[in-house]
């Protein structure tokens, strides 16, 4: 098997390190995460935050390893609050490693419910500070064939070094 390797995240993806060492500057600002078009409801909870190594033989039985981590958010409006600011986020990620090893390379997963629909996965992007609030979007992640994302990746690899500034040694592009 494969050792872990965190360096495949998606590029539309982020980690745990990369969401906490934005929110650490912003620990105050309400933070809102946006998913299926629309702002979670300010009473939203986070009611769990878990880590897992992976092992798999993905479709082309090419064996890898990760570590991802998930944070289970229940959008529900309660008690009249508000958004949590950010450092509630990033004190409750620090509760957790008291208890579970947390690993700031790894893929960082949303799971999100309301509590009546099915819990749905979202990868997030890269935080934004916007009029005082952190703002996180969250995507749908979808299913992928491995193999041919990194066939995919591979041609438009060889795609642009082929057509970059031509040169003597490299006529691709002619």
């Amino acid at each position: 098997m494969s050792a872990i390797d965190n360096g495949k995240i998606q590029e539309d993806d982020i980690s745990l390190g990369q969401l906490l060492n934005t929110l650490d500057g912003e620990r105050d600002a309400p933070l809102v995460f946006y998913y299926d078009g629309r702002p979670v409801k300010p009473g939203y909870h986070i009611t769990e935050v878990k880590a897992g190594q992976f092992s798999a033989l993905d479709c082309g039985a090419n064996p890898e390893a990760w570590t991802e981590i998930f944070v289970q958010l229940w959008d529900i409006d309660e008690d009249g609050r508000t958004h949590m600011p950010a450092g509630k986020l990033a004190a409750i990620i620090r509760k957790v490693t008291d208890h579970v090893q947390l690993d700031g390379s790894a893929k960082l997963t949303f799971e999100v419910s309301d509590g009546v629909r099915p819990m749905q996965l979202y990868c997030a992007a890269m935080p934004i500070l916007s009029a005082g609030t952190v703002h996180v979007s969250l995507s749908p992640r979808p299913a992928s064939c491995k193999p041919r994302d990194r066939w995919l990746a591979e041609e438009n690899s060889k795609a642009a070094a082929c057509c970059g500034p031509r040169t003597a040694t490299r006529g691709c592009c002619a």
